[in-house]
């Protein structure tokens, strides 16, 4: 099956929202660093519903592969804009080419997870033309608790954007495994051609070369991949060990510490025994304590 990936395009600006906040400038900066789909993949959600059957109008159409944050001239202001790439589906695809669904808004956490920064967690396509967009902004902003988009939050603390038009442009991607088995077929093709007497050494072995080429190409950037990838993994080990060396200390100062508590709650306590007497020189007694 066929895989695509769209061009880099716009998905939000700061400005507006849904409940009368504005996103900062910051927010979509933040969005751009630490957006992962590893993390948290967003979606792709026709009219921001998130539905729950696989054969629903509402299911998923595709996922956030990347996210940037650029400025871009929004009539002489620059204006901080969103920009993502997105793994869209067949039927995204198809209503994409019959210019269905071609607004898009941002379904953003302010303060997601630990980090404390915006997060992007979800993306819309939408056939509702800007302007109402706008009057659906401010509706929702004065009266947050009859907007009609309360109900498709995934978090009653996300937000969503401000609509904008898109012009969806997308690239067929061959997957590294089937470009791999299609050069080790011609590879395998070539060799068998080698039988065939008819066929010029020469034309043959040009060709044999190239594939063979492709071959050596692709192994070594799955080679590259895979050193990277072993270096990302060794330094999260490393963060592991570190981990389980602070824990063993812990662990072993907790115990110190239950067995000093253990000990000092079994000796004797000296606290409220009575002091003897104080007597004067002639053996008088003066004071008891």
């Amino acid at each position: 099956m066929s895989k695509f990936k769209s061009k880099w395009f716009r998905v939000a600006a700061e400005g507006m929202t849904t409940d009368g906040r504005t996103i900062e400038r910051s927010w979509i900066e933040q969005m751009a660093s630490t957006y992962s789909p590893a993390k948290y993949g967003a979606r792709v959600w026709m009219e921001h519903i998130r539905g729950v059957l696989p054969d629903s109008p509402f299911k998923a159409y595709g996922d956030v592969l990347a996210v940037k944050a650029e400025e871009f001239d929004d009539n002489g202001k620059q204006r901080m804009g969103l920009y993502v790439q997105i793994e869209p589906t067949a039927e995204l695809i198809a209503l994409n080419k019959a210019r269905q669904k071609v607004y898009t808004s941002i379904e953003v956490r302010e303060k997601f997870a630990d980090t404390g920064k915006a997060y992007l967690m979800g993306l819309g396509v939408t056939d509702t033309p800007a302007s109402l967009s706008t009057e659906m902004l401010q509706f929702s902003a004065k009266n947050p608790d009859a907007s009609p988009l309360k109900q498709r939050k995934e978090n009653p603390e996300n937000l969503f954007s401000e609509l904008v038009e898109v012009q969806l442009e997308f690239d067929e991607v061959e997957d590294p495994v089937s470009g791999m088995k299609k050069l080790s077929d011609t590879v395998l093709a070539l060799i068998g051609k080698s039988k065939d007497k008819s066929v010029k050494d020469d034309a043959q072995f040009s060709d044999l070369h190239e594939a063979v080429t492709q071959i050596a190409t692709a192994l070594g950037e799955q080679a590259e991949t895979f050193t990277k990838l072993q270096a990302e993994h060794a330094s999260a080990m490393e963060q592991v060990r570190s981990f389980q060396a602070l824990k063993a200390t812990l662990d072993q100062l907790s115990t110190d510490f239950t067995a000093l508590k253990t000990k000092l709650e079994g000796e004797p306590n000296h606290q409220h025994r009575q002091r003897p007497a104080a007597t004067g020189g002639d053996g008088k007694q003066l004071a008891t304590f």
